[in-house]
């Protein structure tokens, strides 16, 4: 009977993820497409050179510019668009919510570039202070919702609201070092929300279990998935000598290269904040007391492979610098 009980509550959380999911992105899309709309109406073309040439900034185009912001800023989960993103983590089974943590917005961020740097750049004036608005919103409220949450997907929703924080202030430096910045950052970020997901989902699987209070004593049993777990979370909290520090301080260094140090430092205060719920889980796994924890898991070689790749991506992206070299190379040709 609670087997049922609880098959038919994930069932209806499954059902209202799946309805909130569908509506916020139709809603997004709409704006998106409207602002499109305007956009062509003002400047007779849907190319980006004869746009951006075209561009006055007369009122009616930058109220398509912030319909076209809003539409992207639903599916990156940029606050104050960001409330279906914990509940849809949630309510979806992990493997669905890794892909739209990590795959969905990465495309999303790269075509948001893209769309920014070449369409918009003659409006950077406007968009920055746009880009820093959100920015502040985001670190902070991605970081305050994510102390309070207890069950793993929510907390991985919140931190990744918070990463994508991050990620604005290296797209407000409007530079190449900013784009190379925010790519490079990407890649670190689908290694390590991956092996975060990845381990989340290799319990949920076998144990049905989702609440961080539940990985209490996890070392004893899972040596190897507390490590990997440990120094993916690291990794997504800017831990040396992890990628993600390295990722980070790109962004930072990017942002800052624009002479707003107040929101560098905002930044950089906020990873010391964030270290504060992301070290909660280690401390579960390493050091909280449980007479009964989650029993010793055997993992299966696809899970197990994948795993190690997120390992050695998170490991080889810090500390092979000539990653970077190359994504900034690169960039400027895009």
């Amino acid at each position: 009977m609670a087997a049922l009980a609880n098959f038919n509550l994930n069932k209806r959380q499954s059902s209202e993820a799946g309805m909130k999911m569908i509506m916020s992105s139709a809603f997004s899309s709409a704006l998106l497409l409207m602002g499109i709309s305007l956009l062509y109406g003002t400047t007779g073309a849907l190319s980006f050179s004869e746009i951006s040439t075209s561009l006055t900034g007369s009122p009616l185009q930058l109220f398509a510019f912030v319909l076209l912001f809003t539409g992207f800023a639903f599916k990156l989960s940029v606050v104050p668009f960001h409330f279906w993103t914990a509940d849809v983590y949630e309510g979806a089974p992990i493997p669905v919510t890794a892909y739209l943590s990590v795959v969905s917005k990465a495309a999303v961020a790269f075509v948001f570039v893209s769309v920014l740097y070449h369409v918009f750049g003659g409006l950077s004036t406007t968009w920055y202070f746009l880009l820093f608005l959100t920015a502040v919103l985001t670190i902070g409220i991605g970081n305050l919702f994510a102390i309070r949450q207890q069950n793993i997907k929510r907390f991985l929703a919140f931190s990744s609201i918070a990463q994508v924080g991050f990620i604005l202030i290296g797209i407000s430096a409007g530079s190449q070092e900013g784009e190379a910045s925010v790519i490079y950052f990407l890649l670190i970020y689908l290694f390590s929300n991956l092996g975060a997901f990845g381990v989340a989902n290799i319990i949920s699987t076998a144990t049905g279990k989702e609440n961080i209070d539940d990985y209490k004593g996890l070392y004893k049993t899972n040596p190897a998935l507390s490590w990997i777990l440990t120094i993916s979370l690291f990794s997504l909290a800017g831990v040396p000598p992890t990628a993600g520090f390295f990722g980070k301080l790109f962004l930072l260094t990017a942002g800052a290269s624009t002479g707003n140090y107040i929101l560098a430092g905002f930044a950089s205060i906020n990873m010391v904040i964030s270290m504060y719920y992301y070290l909660r889980i280690v401390k579960a796994m390493f050091m909280d007391p449980n007479e009964t924890p989650i029993a010793s898991l055997t993992m299966n070689r696809v899970p197990g492979i994948a795993l190690v790749i997120c390992l050695v991506g998170i490991l080889v992206t810090g500390f092979y610098g000539g990653i970077y070299s190359f994504i900034h190379t690169l960039s400027g040709g895009i």
